[in-house]
């Protein structure tokens, strides 16, 4: 028995659930079609996934077909969870990526697409909705061309298409159509086509294996996933096309955390793909994590319960597995060693204040946030001021889909301020400071502290280390340094939070039995304040890079209203009927340029954006 592991991705209400219903219903995993409408489907199963007919959290269903089982990975389709499909990417053998025939090429597509294909995965085309009124099937094709990769060729055509009565059938082998598509990416039927002799269907049939297996070339097909159209062909296209992951030697297990759901009493159900080797019930684990400051910490536990998806026995190389028993595990530990193959994503850009709404609930709120901080290493939170928690997050709605979660899963009601752009702190240069003991800055304190503070790598966070003699002090004492380091760091010189720091203990000093933690968690912030006065910060915004689409008679006025918001292009693309705006805005500007888009363009204008790292804050 061989396993695939498919990622099904689109743009939000392009079919994607409706997809996965179809083909778990089809091979009889499931004995009736579950309805996005009605809330009963298979793979949305939170309560607030049916409340709201989106997909908020990846989740695994499979099917058999013959000797393959297939394990598909339903991902969200709202581009605030964009950075939980990328964590999915990372375990799949290959994608089927869905557009609708009715709205066609959207800014999620797009984004999606230049995943897949900058990560190189198999991916395959499915054109839904071909049996919707308005859909389109030759104009399209054009648009996916233009607008998302010419690498692509149908391998199936569709008649009456738009109507009730649209059907699908395959494209002959030697489809002219296809060795055109082909030679594109692949020499051999380049050569063939320009110089003879034509390209059998087998020699075709190769290449497009060959091409769709690197990520070169993607294969589209047109279908319907309410009344199953096309879908047959898709399956048989997926079975043949896309190649399982190669077996490897290795007998130690090997595999990635790419889901976690919480679970009752604090319970965690780690989601695992394994790469090599077996994991059995009961097995003692140890997966690795590489925090953000380059340390390497361990999680250890048991597999208390191991529910190895569509099989029963241990879970082996290729397939995944829900785990219990790993305590603190989170989204992206490993099982084996550390590999450079950990995603990065822009940190969230959003900053809010939650409190809760009866204040006898404000300890069960901060703790329930920080515990969904804890498994989700995307989802930031801290103690803020007056009893709130501070959050970073991606977006409105996932702020939205968090106050559902406190509610139905820890019956607790937040109210969230509205959402505002975070700035961040860089130290400029080395500044360094010191305060020997006892009480030299009219203080209590009986410590000697000194500290060196100095920039880090970018996108290394907060790092402390010491050149201090080990042992110079007691280790509660260098805890309270170092925590206290890191959490005075939250409030910069301009008051917001210091990034991509190297905090260095190159003094220190106590009087024994007189000292004691709290004169050095007193004296830290002192220090380091006039340490990083002496190094000084620059101030950092986040950025967006952003698409619009827009009519032709809108450019000018789009453009320039862009630009008066701080916007860099990165490109202009010209249509029949519209043009693509590519480019970078300061995250601030987005909402503003968000509502002046429909008034600048008729109401056509079509607007997307996501975090893209950040800049120095340009002088006014």
């Amino acid at each position: 028995m061989h396993t695939l592991n498919i990622g099904i991705l689109a743009h939000v209400d392009a079919g994607k659930t409706s997809l996965t219903e179809r083909l778990l219903f089809d091979h009889g995993a499931i004995d009736r079609l579950g309805s996005v409408d009605a809330g009963d489907t298979r793979t949305d199963d939170g309560e607030i996934e049916r409340q709201r007919g989106i997909t908020i959290r990846s989740a695994v269903a499979a099917f058999t077909v013959g000797d393959t089982q297939v394990n598909l990975i339903d991902t969200p389709g709202h581009s605030d969870f964009i950075a939980e499909v990328e964590r999915a990417l990372e375990v799949l053998d290959g994608a089927v990526l869905l557009l609708s025939a009715v709205e066609g090429v959207q800014a999620q597509t797009r984004v999606l697409m230049r995943t897949l294909r900058r990560l190189r995965l198999p991916t395959l085309v499915f054109v839904n909705k071909i049996d919707r009124r308005g859909a389109r099937s030759g104009d399209l094709l054009a648009d996916i061309r233009r607008r998302l990769t010419p690498y692509v060729a149908p391998l199936t055509s569709v008649t009456g298409i738009g109507t009730a009565g649209a059907r699908v059938t395959p494209c002959p082998p030697g489809d002219p159509r296809l060795a055109e598509a082909l030679a594109e990416v692949d020499p051999d039927v380049l050569a063939a086509v320009v110089d003879g002799p034509e390209p059998t269907p087998d020699d075709l049939r190769k290449a497009l294996a060959a091409r769709t297996a690197d990520g070169s070339f993607h294969p589209l097909f047109f279908g319907s996933a309410l009344d199953g159209q096309g879908v047959p062909e898709l399956v048989e296209g997926v079975l043949r096309l896309i190649p399982p992951a190669p077996a490897t030697g290795g007998t130690d297990p090997r595999g990635t955390v790419f889901a976690v759901r919480p679970g009752p009493g604090g319970e965690r159900t780690a989601y695992l793909r394994l790469y090599e080797g077996e994991v059995t019930p009961h097995q003692r684990l140890t997966l690795l994590r590489r925090e953000a400051d380059g340390r390497t910490t361990e999680v250890a536990g048991r597999a208390n319960r191991l529910a190895v998806i569509g099989r029963s026995g241990p879970l082996t190389a290729g397939n995944i597995a829900a785990i219990t028993g790993l305590g603190g595990v989170r989204v992206g530990d490993r099982l084996g060693e550390l590999t450079d193959r950990t995603p990065q994503f822009a940190p969230p850009s959003l900053e809010t204040l939650a409190r809760a709404r009866h204040p006898r609930q404000a300890a069960a709120l901060r703790k329930a946030l920080l515990a969904l901080a804890d498994q989700d290493p995307l989802i930031h939170a801290r103690p803020g001021p007056a009893g709130a928690t501070a959050l970073l997050l991606y977006g409105e709605v996932q702020m939205e889909v968090l106050a559902a979660t406190l509610v139905q899963d820890f019956g607790i009601e937040a109210d969230f301020e509205p959402g505002r752009v975070r700035f961040l702190e860089r130290p400029r240069r080395t500044g360094e400071a010191a305060e020997e003991m006892p009480r030299h800055l009219g203080t209590r304190y009986w410590a000697t502290i000194g500290l060196r503070v100095e920039p880090g790598p970018r996108g290394s966070g907060g790092v402390f280390t010491y050149e201090t003699e080990l042992g110079a002090l007691p280790r509660a004492f260098h805890q309270a340094i170092e925590d206290t380091v890191h959490e005075s760091m939250l409030n910069g010189l301009t008051g917001a939070p210091v990034t991509d720091y190297r905090v260095t203990l190159v003094r220190s000093g106590y009087c024994s039995p007189i000292s004691t933690a709290a004169d050095f968690r007193g004296l830290t912030p002192i220090v380091l304040r006039r340490a990083l006065e002496a190094a000084r910060t620059r101030l950092y915004e986040p950025y967006h890079a952003f698409e619009t689409e827009v009519p032709l008679d809108a450019l000018a006025p789009v453009t320039a209203q862009l630009a008066s918001h701080g916007a860099e292009f990165t490109g202009t693309t010209g249509g029949s009927t519209s043009w693509l705006i590519t480019g970078e805005l300061p995250a601030r500007r987005v909402r503003e340029v968000e509502l002046r888009l429909p008034g600048l363009t008729h109401g056509e204008g079509v607007w997307w954006s996501r975090p893209s790292g950040d800049r120095e804050l340009r002088p006014h």
